[in-house]
């Protein structure tokens, strides 16, 4: 778009000169006033048409400049805020981390075997008995004895009140 614009302010600025120089050409050989005058009026139509055109470009310039000046804030304000999401995720993360340490701390203390372990955080995740039972590979029968020897464990009635426990210092 740019060298289009400066091509054909070019060719008025060509077009310009060489009327003008008609224009002078022919006031020296004494040609009609009224041809005279009808050249000189293009020749200050096209050099208002070349003022236009020029003022016209240099205000897409400054356009120009001003749009790349907001991108340039907006990707630096994208930056950061992918520097905070990123920072927030470490943080998510790290805090997961933790909570997943006091959750087996707790089924240490309710002395979980290491099959009720499994249940027990495949319940927190909040799988269904045949679910377990295939990621397991194990009967449901199997997962379900081993659900209810958790809930005993852990003194609660159920698969709710199971992953309450966990939840409720959350929630206060």
């Amino acid at each position: 778009m740019k060298s289009e614009e400066l091509f054909f302010i070019g060719l008025l600025m060509i077009i310009t000169i060489m009327t003008s120089l008609d224009l002078i050409a022919d006031y020296r050989e004494g040609t009609d006033a009224w041809h005279l005058l009808l050249e000189a009026l293009l020749v200050l139509v096209s050099m208002g048409a070349i003022g236009f055109l020029v003022r016209a470009y240099w205000q897409r310039l400054k356009e120009l400049e001003l749009v790349k000046q907001q991108l340039s804030q907006t990707h630096e304000s994208l930056s950061k805020s992918r520097e905070l999401l990123d920072e927030s995720r470490e943080q998510l993360r790290v805090a997961g981390q933790e909570y997943q340490s006091v959750i087996q701390k707790q089924f240490d203390t309710w002395q979980l075997t290491p099959s009720e372990k499994e249940v027990a955080a495949l319940l927190l995740k909040g799988l269904s008995f045949e679910e377990m039972a295939t990621v397991r590979n194990t009967k449901e029968k199997t997962v379900r004895q081993q659900a209810t020897s958790i809930y005993r464990k852990a003194n609660v009635t159920g698969r709710h009140e199971f992953a309450a426990w966990f939840f409720e210092d959350f929630l206060q």
